[in-house]
């Protein structure tokens, strides 16, 4: 995804946005922060010590964690509209409860999503008519291989922005739910999510936002909240726990209820760990404005790539919200030049590529450093561009492109 046979595989430690490797290498990571969930960076003294403590204490029960409890309850103190809290542990797992809730409650099957909502079978199941169906909201070309094909036709994407797309898919489906991400690479147009809204309640179908990249990045819970939508479902995940494994759905009773009759159930849902971790994380969060920060270090990134962009003549757009901030190169050798960028920023001792997860361990002083060394590797790109040689200057493959998200 990065640079092919250079990018190193594994750690041996990592520790506020420093990262080593086998060898002993050190970088700073200026890309992903653990897939984003280390919000605060990495081995945060005082997530670790909640862990710890929880550590202590044992586990894992017959009995239920009271941490658990703690959690639900924070999390629908949160949001007004909630009522009711199910925590599991990977996001996918989470959203899929999210969508066998939904279902149950309308009976029906079919799903309208747009954005990224993990691997599971009813999501891929999109992929079964035409491998298209993905490509601008996971991945190109993927093949939904082991997935049933009994499942074809019940899981239709749509596009952001576009309420029409969705509209003509509620006319022709009795739906199941309607479930998306709150923010993309572009922002929502004035009355999209009225509309959407509009529609659920119309037809009482339930509309879920999959907060788990977006939500604990520029505020405490999700962004749906900052741009005015209520859904009857929220789920969280990867931000929540800095690391740990946790992850939440938090609804409103008519729909969550359906818990009590469809199965829905995991030993490791009732284990101390993951909560103590998100009790923690969540008020340090707060307590701390970590949300602000984070605005504040992507839009320091942004600035900077956009002024060195334009100081070595690079054609680059910048996208997405601040604390997920990325760039684009505009060019046909864009990939190439994207696994160049890569390959050096390796040399000067970062983990970078063209987007970065940010995170409270990200100060100033190291985006500064940082940008240093993005005004040498920027001003080496765009010579190769211009005399096309960039494909002679890398020291491996292009890196490929199946794993990468286009939203």
């Amino acid at each position: 995804m990065f640079a092919p046979d250079q990018w190193p595989a594994y750690y041996s430690s990592a520790n506020g946005v420093k990262v080593t490797d086998l060898d002993g290498n050190e970088y700073v990571d200026m890309s992903h922060m653990g897939v984003g969930s280390c919000i605060l960076g990495y081995g945060d003294a005082d997530v670790d010590e909640a862990a710890s403590t929880a550590l202590e204490h044992g586990v894992m029960s017959t009995l239920n964690p009271p941490e658990e409890v703690e959690l639900a309850e924070r999390l629908i103190a949160m949001h007004d509209w909630a009522d009711m809290v199910r925590l599991g542990r990977p996001g996918g797992e989470a959203v899929a409860m999210a969508i066998r809730l939904a279902r149950a409650y309308t009976g029906n099957e079919t799903v309208a999503f747009c954005g990224y909502h993990g691997w599971h079978d009813w999501y891929l199941a999109a992929n079964l008519d035409t491998e298209t169906n993905l490509e601008e909201h996971l991945l190109p070309g993927l093949d939904p291989s082991g997935v049933p094909n009994s499942l074809e036709g019940t899981s239709k994407p749509f596009r952001y922005n576009d309420i029409e797309e969705l509209e003509r898919i509620a006319c022709q489906n009795d739906l199941a739910a309607v479930i998306m991400e709150p923010i993309r690479s572009e922002q929502p147009e004035d009355d999209f999510f009225d509309r959407i809204q509009a529609l659920t309640a119309r037809t009482d179908v339930p509309l879920i936002i999959d907060e788990i990249t977006a939500g604990f990045r520029v505020r405490a819970g999700g962004y749906h909240e900052r741009i005015g939508a209520e859904p009857d479902i929220a789920v969280y995940g990867k931000a929540i726990g800095n690391g740990y494994p946790i992850s939440a759905v938090v609804g409103k009773e008519h729909v969550m209820d359906e818990a009590q009759e469809s199965f829905i159930s995991s030993t490791f849902w009732t284990e101390r760990i993951g909560p103590s971790a998100a009790l923690t994380t969540i008020e340090k969060f707060s307590r701390e404005g970590v949300g602000d920060h984070l605005v504040t270090i992507g839009n320091m990134i942004t600035q900077g790539w956009e002024d060195l962009a334009e100081d070595h003549g690079l054609p680059i757009e910048t996208k997405g919200i601040k604390p997920l901030t990325a760039f684009e190169i505009e060019h046909d050798d864009a990939q190439a030049a994207k696994t160049l960028f890569a390959q050096e920023m390796l040399d000067y001792g970062y983990l970078a590529g063209n987007s970065v997860y940010t995170s409270y361990a990200h100060t100033a002083p190291v985006v500064e450093r940082y940008l240093e060394a993005v005004d040498q590797v920027f001003d080496l790109i765009a010579e190769a561009l211009k005399t096309e040689s960039v494909y002679d200057s890398l020291d491996g493959p292009v890196a490929h492109t199946k794993f990468e998200r286009l939203n």
